[in-house]
């Protein structure tokens, strides 16, 4: 017999045989290997978020989740470089670069241990961030000079200390609301008709980040769909065999669903050396000013020739940074946005990953571990926050794969990358075409959970069918005047009309207010809104859908024995801790273990 950190008592032989499948995947409870269950999974998941693949499996998941994080990522450096004034320094963008990856992969470990717990990966830069960055650094003090005959590295570096400091003071602020429960509080008020315009919006609004980037060379972009949509769907039903080695059954071939598990490595990887090819048989222009150029592979090779083999990121590494009246002021103007979209990307995480909805506890849980990534972001010099990454929630739809081991393995994956210079600096080369292509998918998905959500409310009932649809017109035609309007806003004080237009700018923050306020002021019955199948406040032991598989309401326990605070009268006022007593009943299965991390 062997004992487990949790001192739950488990078969020698029955785990080895279990373990010895990579397709069955193995999660232990109650002290005993459950048994194959009658029903499906929720989205015919290989993993649930409970559930622990083999470590060698683990280890390529999260690398496919680097590949799937690295569009946004690389994209942040390239954004910052011509208000920070170190526009065309590579060598400055592959620094930024690692200390992004490394940052992340504090961040990713933080929530995903002790935040929400859900399989998210946290990365480096939220959209509702950069609007009030450019702002920051449009004030005339930090206008680009001569760059002629100054000190190349004080111009940049004066300018990301500025932005370092607003960081910082923005993540404490969200790490008060987050353990004050700010959030869990209105979440009362946030049912299906408000989540789902919000999720549905947040995909949408980014076709044109994947627009841009496909746009570059749609023969390479449609040739990466294509690959996807094979591997991920056509071929998903069909097990490729493969090698194993086990002590019980010696050499012998299994048959793993390789497609379904690893659709998004195999189709960049394709598409990355079918570039490789074009560009070595001169396939592809060599002219810059030829948006083709961008599909060549050779275009950044200079970044590896520049970069060092081993860097450490490490905090102030830029300088002190400096707090000013206006940064802050300038800086929140992103904090709600950025508010808004975590609280969705979390209900997106939890429906993909198999999980129940999440509760007040474990969101509140979340924004404060988020608000510590935002504060870590700053402190290290990102030049930009921390935040849920949307498309890596919609690979977990494509893979199948929902299982929270997989994103802690790939948060030490992101922090040793960002300490190997020259190999995050690979990635660079990575033509626009082909993260174009993967972002159609991912995007795509990401609106269809969105819209799923519906399921719950009555969509027969007119009420809804006009909460939904004005709230989807109205995310989309408000940012898109305000695009050619930013000085629309004119109420005589420059900080109010920041945060107004940057609100007004973001799809996601127009499709969440509104939908919010008519869904709570026009009468409708519970039923009719959805909040009975809704489950919010969840915590009995029945899946969100009796009819697929899901985990147990315990995934969003504290790991650690952490749990056992709950048993404290003093977690009545902790908001960030489930208080199992409430009207004097005690329900035992809030106070269950969760297994480690």
């Amino acid at each position: 017999m062997a004992e487990n950190d949790n001192h739950y008592t488990v078969d020698k032989q029955q785990m080895e045989e279990e373990t010895s499948f990579m397709l069955e995947p193995v999660t232990v409870q109650n002290g005993k290997v459950p048994s194959k269950t009658e029903k499906p999974k929720a989205f015919g998941l290989s993993y649930l978020v409970n559930e622990h693949p083999p470590w060698y499996l683990c280890i390529w998941l999260a690398f496919q989740h680097f590949l799937t994080m690295l569009g946004s990522t690389l994209a942040i450096p390239f954004i910052l470089q011509i208000p920070m004034c170190f526009q065309g320094n590579k060598l400055v963008i592959s620094e930024i670069l690692s200390t992004i990856f490394f940052v992340s992969g504090i961040a990713t470990l933080l929530q995903t241990t002790f935040g929400v717990r859900l399989p998210i990966v946290q990365g480096g830069g939220s959209l509702a961030f950069v609007g009030p960055t450019f702002s920051i650094l449009s004030l005339p003090q930090w206008k680009c000079p001569d760059l002629s005959d100054i000190d190349l590295t004080e111009v940049w570096q004066v300018r990301m200390r500025e932005i370092q400091g607003a960081i910082m003071v923005t993540g404490l602020i969200q790490i008060v609301i987050g353990f004050a429960g700010v959030v869990g509080f209105f979440l009362r008020f946030i049912g299906p008709l408000t989540i789902a315009p919000t999720i549905t919006l947040m995909g949408i609004s980014l076709f044109s980040e994947a627009a841009e980037s496909a746009g570059k060379h749609w023969g390479i972009s449609m040739m990466t769909i294509a690959l996807l949509v094979i591997f991920s769907q056509y071929l998903s039903r069909f097990d490729v065999p493969l090698p194993a080695f086990s002590r019980d059954r010696g050499c012998h071939v299994i048959h793993y669903p390789l497609f379904r598990s690893f659709p998004i490595i195999m189709a960049i990887i394709s598409s990355w050396i079918i570039c490789a090819i074009i560009t070595a048989a001169g396939g592809f222009p060599s002219d810059p000013d030829n948006p083709n150029y961008l599909a060549r592979t050779d275009r950044e090779l200079s970044v590896l020739k520049e970069a060092q083999w081993f860097r450490f990121p490490y905090p102030g590494q830029w300088g002190t940074p400096t707090i000013s009246y206006a940064g802050v002021l300038g800086m929140l103007t992103g904090l709600l946005a950025s508010l808004i979209e975590s609280v969705g990307d979390y209900h997106a995480c939890a429906r993909l990953s198999g999980a129940p909805p999440p509760p007040k506890h474990a969101m509140n849980r979340g924004i404060a571990a988020e608000g510590i990534g935002v504060f870590v972001a700053g402190a290290f010099g990102c030049g930009i926050d921390t935040t849920a990454y949307g498309e890596n929630i919609g690979a977990i739809g494509i893979t199948k794969v929902g299982s929270l081991r997989v994103i802690q393995v790939g948060g030490f994956l992101f922090m040793i990358f960002g300490m190997l210079g020259k190999f995050g600096a690979l990635f660079v080369t990575i033509p626009d075409p082909i993260i174009g292509g993967v972002f159609m998918v991912m995007f795509g998905m990401i609106t269809a959970v969105g819209i799923s959500n519906l399921q719950y409310a009555d969509m027969n009932s007119s009420r809804n069918l006009f909460i939904v649809g004005f709230s989807l017109v109205f995310g989309l035609a408000v940012p898109y005047y305000m695009e050619d309007h930013m000085d629309a806003i004119q109420t005589g004080v420059n900080e109010i009309d920041q945060i107004v237009t940057v609100l007004l700018s973001t799809s996601m923050a127009v499709g969440c207010i509104v939908p919010l306020i008519l869904d709570n002021t026009i009468p409708g019955t519970i039923e009719e809104r959805g909040l009975t199948g809704w489950g919010e406040n969840r915590v009995s032991d029945e899946p969100v859908d009796e009819k697929y598989e899901v985990a147990p309401i315990e995934v969003y326990n504290l790991p650690f024995g952490l749990h056992r605070l709950s048993k404290f009268k003093f977690a009545k006022y902790m908001p960030f801790l489930p208080y199992p007593y409430d009207n004097g009943q005690h329900q035992e299965n809030t106070l269950r273990p969760t297994l480690c991390c």
